[in-house]
């Protein structure tokens, strides 16, 4: 008789709840995931998985062996928060100021635990293993490069790898399964604009940096109206601006850094060369210059179709839950750093609730979630993973 994993989630509701919401309360920033990661090392270590902490400074590894050899599914949650400042009304607010968990990732982590409790108690039934991996630092895009660096991806080599985010694009019930690119890949980008300072009364005796930042800023927006082919998929956006000291001074220097999102990884060469000859051709034609600089960038996540084929297959016995869309994110994640030596997917599981107002934005600090979504995906997922093991 085949196991029912959405049964065995929905009895885990109250406790993934509770599990989620004391995340929520205590939001930690990139590699300081010590209390998180100390309570996920405790639930593993009670379920008899074998952990390893301090993999990439504060991930948590935990290996669930099934009771025959096969396959190792490689499943991924990430643990940090964000620098926002809540402003949510809840029992549950966090706890520490200027910080909380405005991504999903508090729920990621409760539903990764669940997983593991559920199919914990079926590993009779599992041919192979299921190896949880719980990140540190994707804020930062840095949480899987570090894991890896620790052998993250060694002792066992996963065969397969998923995992999922919360999405507050989509109401619960819906899940996004793209055959194909499903996360944006990003770089990021800080340009400084040096001019000549001067009195604000006397600008013909300057060269002014921030009427030129302004005038490269607007520009930038050309690239993607006008060299990025049309069919094609690519966001830049400034996030930060400073330059001046007083109103009436005109200042020696403006800096401003952003981000550029893209799907396709053959884009990210002409973006950059483009951010670097509009930024140089409208400051030397306003007398001043332009210094560019480029931080890492992080790839797209990309799906394996045949992956995401075979969780679509298991979804569909969850009709009566379930509505399968195909929507790619603009966002981006560093899993597909995990994911690029195996066959793996990505899913996007609907968050939002709009009768209830559960439907900010992703890092808006009034974000939240419908509670619904996280026995759900525990069920969903717990299948998915059992397909793969036999179960």
């Amino acid at each position: 008789m085949a196991i029912d994993f959405m049964t065995d989630a929905q009895a885990l509701r109250d406790e993934l709840i509770a599990r989620r919401r004391d995340f929520h309360r205590h939001p930690e920033l990139a590699f300081e995931e010590r209390r998180t990661a100390g309570i996920v090392a405790d639930e593993l270590n009670s379920l008899g998985l074998e952990v390893q902490t301090g993999v990439g400074l504060t991930g948590v590894v935990g290996i669930l062996e099934g009771a025959d050899d096969g396959p190792t599914v490689l499943y991924r949650a990430d643990m940090d928060a964000l620098p926002i400042q809540e402003e949510n009304e809840t029992d549950y607010v966090s706890q520490t100021p200027g910080l909380m968990h405005a991504c999903g990732h508090d729920g990621h982590t409760a539903i990764a635990l669940g997983i593991a409790k559920v199919l914990s108690g079926h590993r009779a039934a599992l041919n192979g293993r299921v190896k949880f991996v719980f990140q540190p630092a994707e804020e930062q895009g840095k949480g899987a490069e570090y894991m890896i660096a620790d052998g993250a991806l060694e002792s066992p080599a996963p065969d397969y790898c998923l995992g999922i985010h919360l999405w507050n694009d989509l109401e619960v019930g819906n899940v996004s399964v793209v055959s194909g690119p499903t996360m944006s890949g990003a770089g990021v980008f800080e340009i400084t604009i040096n001019g000549k300072g001067g009195h604000g009364a006397m600008p013909h005796q300057t060269a002014d940096p921030i009427v030129c930042a302004a005038q490269v800023i607007v520009a930038l927006q050309s690239i993607v109206s006008r060299n990025v082919d049309p069919l094609d998929l690519v966001v830049i956006t400034i996030g930060t601006i400073q330059g001046g000291s007083a109103r009436n001074i005109i200042p020696q220097s403006v800096a401003f850094s952003g981000s550029f999102r893209l799907f396709r990884e053959e884009t990210r060469p002409m973006i950059k060369a483009r951010i670097r000859d509009v930024a140089d051709g409208v400051a030397g034609a306003m007398g001043c210059r332009a210094d560019v600089d480029f931080g890492l960038g992080i790839g797209p996540v990309v799906n394996d179709a045949q992956v995401a084929a075979r969780a679509r297959k298991v979804f569909a016995g969850y009709a009566d839950a379930v509505n399968i869309v195909d929507q790619p994110w603009m966002a981006s994640e560093d899993v597909g750093l995990l994911m690029a030596r195996n066959p793996s997917a990505f899913l996007l599981v609907g968050s939002a609730n709009h009768q209830r107002e559960l439907d900010y934005p992703h890092h808006h600090p009034r974000f939240d979630i419908d509670e619904d979504v996280l026995p759900l995906s525990v069920g969903l997922m717990s299948s998915v993973i059992a397909d793969y093991l036999g179960a």
